[in-house]
């Protein structure tokens, strides 16, 4: 096993999470329950004993090597290579390679040849060889299926940096879009906001068009390279593709004629969007991709290596490292320690920690210490709205998100600490905020509120997964599920998100999954938060929910749904049981009143007998989301704090009783 900075263990590889030391323990029907007792009780101590001094947890945020591959093409750009890291890179990037050559995005899944052009180039920067075996396989995967030319345009983006593709036959990006209005479609803030971090300063990059000198050549990647680009017909004039695509013709023809004074003043405007969104730690948005590129936008505008914006930016992305036992270094995409912490404590509190108890505590005043009281660019959209919420990340001041501030107001509930009045007040400024960030069909997003806008996705530019902020089921949830605890179930902005909760759900009787994998983390979400509003376990759509869970259940008595479900109907609530998923599962049919139920009964039993002998479980399978199936996650805490939240439910029941609040509606966005 290979050791991670979180305490946990990943995969050596496949097949490594069967020969991990589990307790041992075959179940007879009636030992369930001390069974149950006995592994959360296991599971406490494990968990306790990760927190941090200052009262948080963060498990490793693993991706996909594309964040490795870059962080050494940036290196290579800035030309501030470094021996040791660009080895330890290279070995983390051999070590993620599949047999037939090619890399995944999410463990078990399909070779995806972005990713494998990708990291291709990384290892021929670390020294690997065409020739070598690894090599040849790649390059040989690589070319079958179209070569760098089929590629997404965010590595052809990386790959003209060096010259090894031509900027010409890029979509364009001018950075007069900085100057679009609010209310004129295709404006910054109809992007989502990870994709309007990414955007702007990309921007830069695209007026600017820099090539450094490349290494080394790769003709081993194209199909023809004498032809590397081969021509491609358009799409009919009269479809939205024909009509961008044409569109991007028209802005090449601007780019050479450009008036030079306007391109200046855009680009330093894009500067001074940037350089107003960098967090007090150096990052921008908490999120990697964001980072490197504000990074480049910002070199190319002339600010050097020791700017202190450059700097701390520079810094910022070193901490997103984690240097594993065996020497190999991974990069986070992200960091999870606000998400990570809200879900320990609710996972304690359910398990029958005490209320009072001073881990519980610890966190709780940490959260209370992250609040953001100032407005970040969701006020483009609620102006009038007075901020309070709480961010994904340590730092994040800019986009605040509605998911973390209904968990962290669920978890703040749960722990009796001694400043009620302060938890109170927090309270108070995150609820009426989230209240005031519901969309206008009733269902809330996780950044912002109406970023639906159906262009920004059909930009040929745009195809490197979703790039809006639509509502969803999960979040939307979550939110019903804190406003019902805070005394709202009754209030015209829940019953509003439950008639849209009950219009998405599926006919098969699940809900779609946006930031879980799949339609177990959205039914998991969905049900818990609807019988907390008060729907009786009677209710059609609890019934109808049920039964899809239980069909979907496997034969080891766990849950487990595949990333490919995203994409092929087959795989819906298909896949190797996972301790995540099958914790969603009965949070689930817990919530719908099924705790007697043989379903509950075998998944509980399938919980207690993979749990480690430390109390954790084995999770390499990926169960978290970024973009739907473009963007994969593995948290490396959700295979300890779900499993522990359903046995605690299991076998205390629901412990969270506790309503403030009234019902009373007001005049105010956040009413």
């Amino acid at each position: 096993m290979t050791a991670t900075t979180d305490g946990s263990s990943g995969p050596a590889g496949p097949g490594a999470a069967a020969a991990s030391e589990t307790t041992g323990i075959t179940l007879e029907a009636g030992d369930v329950v001390r069974a149950a007792a006995l592994a959360a009780e296991r599971s406490v101590e494990h968990l306790l004993g990760r927190q941090d001094a200052q009262g948080w947890w963060k498990g490793d945020l693993e991706t996909n090597v594309t964040m490795d591959a870059e962080d050494l093409l940036l290196r290579q750009f800035l030309g501030i290579q470094d021996a040791r890291i660009t080895e330890a890179a290279g070995r983390f990037i051999r070590g993620e390679q599949r047999d037939d050559g090619s890399w995944a995005t999410f463990y078990g899944g399909p070779g995806e040849l972005s990713t494998t052009v990708e990291a291709y180039v990384a290892l021929r920067l670390a020294g690997d060889r065409p020739e070598d075996p690894h090599m040849a396989r790649a390059s040989a995967w690589v070319r079958d299926r179209g070569g760098i030319a089929a590629s997404r345009v965010f590595t052809r983006i990386w790959l003209a940096l060096f010259g090894w593709w031509k900027w010409d036959d890029l979509p364009e990006l001018p950075p007069e879009l900085i100057f679009f209005p609010k209310w004129l479609p295709l404006n910054i803030y109809d992007f989502g906001c990870w994709a309007r971090q990414t955007i702007v300063p990309l921007t830069v990059v695209s007026a600017k068009r820099p090539v450094r000198p490349a290494p080394f050549a790769l003709d081993e990647l194209h199909t023809d390279a004498r032809t590397p680009n081969p021509v491609k017909p358009l799409a009919p004039a009269a479809s939205w593709d024909g009509f961008f695509q044409r569109a991007d013709k028209v802005l090449h023809a601007y780019h050479k004629v450009a008036p030079r004074r306007l391109r200046r003043i855009a680009m330093n405007a894009a500067a001074r969007w940037i350089i107003e969104r960098q967090e007090n730690d150096g990052c921008w948005g908490g999120i990697q991709p964001p980072a490197v590129y504000s990074v480049i936008a910002l070199h190319l505008l002339g600010y050097d290596l020791q700017h202190p914006v450059m700097r701390a930016g520079l810094e910022s992305l070193d901490r997103f490292a984690v240097w594993r036992d065996d020497g190999a270094r991974m990069i986070e995409a992200c960091q999870s320690p606000v998400w990570d912490t809200c879900l320990a404590t609710i996972a304690l509190a359910d398990a029958g920690l005490a209320p009072d108890h001073p881990a519980l505590v610890r966190a709780a005043d940490w959260m209370l210490a992250e609040e953001i009281v100032r407005p970040g660019d969701w006020a483009v959209r609620r102006p009038r709205l007075a901020p309070g919420g709480w961010a994904f990340e340590f730092h994040n001041d800019n986009y605040p998100d509605i998911d973390d501030t209904a968990e962290v107001i669920l978890a703040l509930r749960r722990v009796r600490h001694p400043d009620p009045e302060q938890v109170d007040a927090a309270i108070g400024r995150g609820a009426r905020w989230t209240m005031g960030m519901q969309s206008r069909n009733g269902a809330w997003a996780a950044f912002d509120a109406d970023n639906t806008s159906a262009f920004p996705n059909r930009l040929p530019f745009c195809d490197f997964g979703e790039v809006i902020d639509p509502p969803s089921a999960d979040v939307t949830a979550h939110v019903v599920e804190m406003l019902a605890h805070e005394g709202k179930a009754h209030h015209p902005r829940t019953r509003r998100g439950i008639e849209w909760l009950l219009a998405e759900q599926e006919p098969n009787g699940a809900w779609f999954g946006r930031w879980g994998v799949n339609y177990v983390y959205g039914t998991g979400s969905v049900v818990p938060a609807l019988t907390a509003a008060g729907m009786p376990f009677s209710h059609p759509a609890i019934r109808r929910a049920v039964r899809w869970v239980e069909s979907v259940q496997n034969d080891d008595g766990g849950w487990g749904e595949d990333l490919r479900s995203y994409r092929e109907q087959k795989w819906i609530g298909h896949g190797e049981s996972t301790a995540s998923q099958t914790a969603w599962a009965l949070l689930a049919l817990l919530a719908a009143g099924e705790r007697e139920s043989k379903a509950v009964e075998r998944g509980v039993a399938w919980l207690a007998e993979t749990q480690r002998a430390d109390g954790s479980w084995d999770e390499p399978y990926f169960t978290g989301t970024g973009f739907p199936w473009d963007f994969s996650i593995n948290y490396h805490l959700y295979r300890q704090v779900f499993p522990l939240t359903a046995l605690g439910r299991y076998v205390h029941g629901e412990q969270f009783t506790d309503r403030a609040g009234g019902d009373a509606p007001d005049s105010r966005e956040g009413g």
